[in-house]
């Protein structure tokens, strides 16, 4: 049993190791722009990696990214999302959740 846990460990460490090395070289490009209201400037994310809580006036999500952008219900990106193409823009509810880009 012991002499198969060695290389079972290796291949988890190898397979870690290249899924995060993979990560942040498919990292979208561009900006995300989230309208609010009318008397408030548009909030933009550069370069979006990784998570971000919506304002909490947020009413319009627009990708401007080189990749995929999933709008979630909560703030964490922990629930399922709705994907927003590079290009296009989907409304998402006041006052709660997080987008998350690839």
């Amino acid at each position: 049993m012991r002499r198969f846990r060695t290389p079972l460990v290796a291949l988890a460490a190898a397979f870690l190791t290249v899924g995060a090395g993979g990560a942040r070289a498919d990292a979208a490009v561009g900006q995300v722009i989230v309208f609010g209201t009318e008397g408030e400037p548009v909030t933009v994310y550069e370069d979006p990696g990784g998570c971000h809580k919506l304002p909490l006036t947020a009413h319009v999500l627009v990708n401007d990214t080189s990749g995929d952008v999933q709008i979630h219900g909560d703030p964490f990106c922990v629930s399922p999302g709705l994907t927003v193409q590079p290009g296009y823009g989907a409304h998402v509810a006041p006052g709660s959740g997080s987008f998350s880009a690839v």
